[in-house]
């Protein structure tokens, strides 16, 4: 038990229409589905992330410079990217899963939590909260990140349309930026 309080990054990734598209499948095939997205994550995430938790339908994974190294940011929006293309954003054919991605960065409490025999490794603080939120806020091919991540962003790595998001639980609207995959040109557009 125990931890410490660091900067990180967190990744959230969640299928949009998830609990009407299971109602029409047998539970072998929401199964093979899942399986086939997390496989898919893992392969993508790895490289530079730890995957927190593989939940129903979402994925949440944790970029900590140390492991990371230098330029963990940029390997954020990489990962993202990457895993939309992977379920068919930014192509001409039509995505295999309907995706949304919430990115951001700040200082938050890593390590083990719980008690007893259940303890689970983890980030708790409101980088994670924020991130779950703007994941919520991203529509199937979109990637939502915190402006604090986007200005550690290099100019010419990506565009991204500027908005204000009400965020559940948030007292006051998040700045935030867009990138929409759903184009189909398979580059960002504003």
């Amino acid at each position: 038990m125990g931890g410490v309080e660091m900067e990180i990054g967190v990744l959230f990734a969640d299928v949009r229409g998830f609990t009407s598209l299971a109602e029409d499948m047998a539970p072998n095939d929401v199964a093979e589905l899942l399986n086939r997205f997390y496989a898919s994550a893992a392969r993508i995430l790895a490289k530079s992330a730890i995957i927190d938790k593989l939940v129903g339908d979402e994925v949440m994974a944790l970029y900590l410079p140390l492991l990371a190294g230098e330029g963990w940011e940029t390997y954020m929006l990489r990962d993202a990217s990457e895993l939309l293309r992977a379920v068919g954003f930014g192509s001409s054919a039509e995505p295999w899963l309907r995706l949304g991605i919430g990115l951001d960065v700040g200082r938050a409490f890593v390590g083990n939590v719980g008690a007893g025999d259940v303890k689970d490794f983890t980030a708790l603080g409101d980088v994670v909260n924020t991130a779950a939120r703007l994941q919520s806020s991203a529509q199937a091919g979109q990637i939502v990140m915190s402006e604090r991540l986007f200005t550690r962003l290099s100019s010419d790595e990506t565009s991204a349309s500027s908005r204000n998001l009400g965020l559940e639980g948030k007292r006051e609207a998040e700045p935030v930026r867009v990138i929409d995959l759903t184009a189909g040109s398979g580059s960002h557009r504003p």
